[in-house]
């Protein structure tokens, strides 16, 4: 049997695999984006603890609306405009300059199905039974306007090449969270329903991800984290790091709601928890996206050193 050449094995050694080479990477993912939805709609809708907390949220809102309401209520008003003005703008440019036509085209679709299957959801789950806590009965989850928001972000993050996406995933999942937070500032929808639409579009976005992946493995590559200022490492590390400080203020906040024998009466505390949770929620899809592709996008090949050139790496 003949065997190969030193050149063609060391060929094969640089040759990229394929962009998503693990699949089930991506199926596992949207697996618990609809695990995560379930369990948000059985804890926060089906048990009274959940429903309290929400409910909680919601009522004491007023309190911040009184101070900042009629600004993020213009930003709540203008939001469908700018959210889709923002996906069509960035999708188009790259679609035409960089003739991504199919990748552009999956994108959009996604955005589309996410705010689709966000009107499904809430016009087909029944109203919130009663468990004792005075609230509206009408169903409110998932938000159209939190969907809205981060499909759009998703949109844009889905068709930038590998190096802009840790700072497109930090800057898109701000104003989705932003946009989450403001519909809670303003009364129109619960925590749970700003995390139910983050759920629903990570969903969407995972699956045409790994179209998008698949299908332009040509331009799915990059030299990893620090290739240029948007390639940089601070941008995971800083959703991580919002993530955790919600979390910590969620936690410090709860410990004051349920002091050792204590009666305090919240004012406040509650809209910090939801606000917390939809941080929290936010972040930790931002993160796990862009850890995600980056894993996945393929490493572009460097050429394999000279006869020369290893000779004098091995003598270093």
């Amino acid at each position: 049997m003949k065997s190969s050449s030193p050149a063609s094995r060391q060929n094969r050694r640089h040759a990229s695999p394929l962009a998503a080479p693990h699949p089930g990477y991506f199926l596992l993912a949207a697996v618990i984006a609809v695990l995560g939805i379930v369990g948000t709609y059985l804890f926060y809708i089906r048990t009274t603890t959940g429903q309290y907390i929400d409910e909680s949220a919601l009522d004491e809102a007023a309190r911040a609306q009184a101070v900042i309401g009629t600004p993020s209520a213009t930003f709540l008003d203008a939001l469908p405009a700018i959210s889709v003005v923002i996906a069509a703008v960035v999708v188009v440019v790259v679609m035409f300059a960089r003739r991504r036509w199919l990748s552009a085209g999956i994108a959009v679709t996604a955005m589309v199905a996410a705010n689709l299957c966000t009107q499904l959801i809430k016009s087909s789950l029944p109203d919130r039974p009663d468990r004792g806590v005075v609230t509206l009965d009408l169903n409110s989850l998932p938000s159209g306007h939190s969907t809205l928001a981060a499909s759009a972000a998703a949109a844009v993050f889905l068709v930038v090449s590998p190096s802009w996406r840790p700072a497109v995933g930090f800057f898109g999942g701000s104003y989705a969270v932003f946009a989450g937070v403001a519909t809670l500032i303003n009364q129109w929808h619960r925590p749970a329903d700003v995390i139910t639409a983050f759920l629903v579009v990570a969903f969407w976005t995972v699956l045409a991800g790994l179209a998008i992946m698949r299908t332009g493995s040509s331009w799915n590559v990059w030299d990893g984290y620090g290739e240029h200022w948007a390639a940089s490492r601070i941008w995971p590390f800083l959703s991580v790091l919002a993530g955790v400080l919600a979390a910590v203020l969620a936690v410090l906040v709860l410990r004051e709601l349920t002091p050792a024998g204590g009666n305090q009466v919240s004012t406040t505390n509650y809209l910090w928890v939801g606000v917390a949770l939809i941080v929290i929620c936010g972040y930790l899809v931002t993160v796990a996206g862009t850890l995600l592709f980056g894993l996945e996008a393929r490493q572009r090949a460097r050429p394999p050193l000279s006869r020369t050139a290893r000779s004098g790496a091995e003598s270093r």
